[in-house]
């Protein structure tokens, strides 16, 4: 069975948000997804990493954000870790239109949750949160050029 690792290590910036979309969006164009597919692996990554950075380091830049993908067969597994504030009450967090920050429509989690097949989040106060979110898609019959 096929598998590939990658873990990303970035500073807290707005700026790396991009960098994760980047990163998503060329793992799922390599595994063949379709491209609604990978605008949803988009989505939902740039929301887990914005949570990181505006709600568990309060966008305080000199912070790391820890993104790891891991491919086996045809499981996508996307862990996004912060060592921030944490969250307080998760199924709170986690309910629809709930945030801490009035600018914000509080949607990730539920972004992350239509987009994908599972949705996984560990908090612990003072210490962070790590969002684990699998995605599972066909295997593409490698062509023989």
């Amino acid at each position: 069975m096929k598998s590939n690792q990658i873990n990303l290590t970035f500073s807290s910036i707005a700026e790396n948000v991009g960098i994760a979309r980047l990163l998503i969006a060329s793992v799922g164009a390599q595994l063949d997804l379709p491209l609604n597919d990978i605008e949803e692996l988009k989505v939902a990554v740039s929301e887990a990493v914005s949570n990181a950075i505006i709600h568990g380091y309060h966008n305080i830049p000199n912070n790391l954000v820890y993104l790891d993908l891991d491919i086996t067969g045809t499981t996508l597994r996307i862990v996004v870790k912060d060592r921030g504030c944490g969250i307080s009450d998760v199924e709170q967090a986690m309910q629809p239109a709930f945030s801490t920050d009035p600018e914000r429509m509080g949607l990730g989690f539920v972004f992350m949750q239509s987009f994908m097949d599972e949705l996984q989040v560990e908090s612990v106060l003072e210490e962070g949160t790590t969002v684990t979110m699998i995605k599972q898609f066909k295997q593409t019959p490698i062509s023989s050029h």
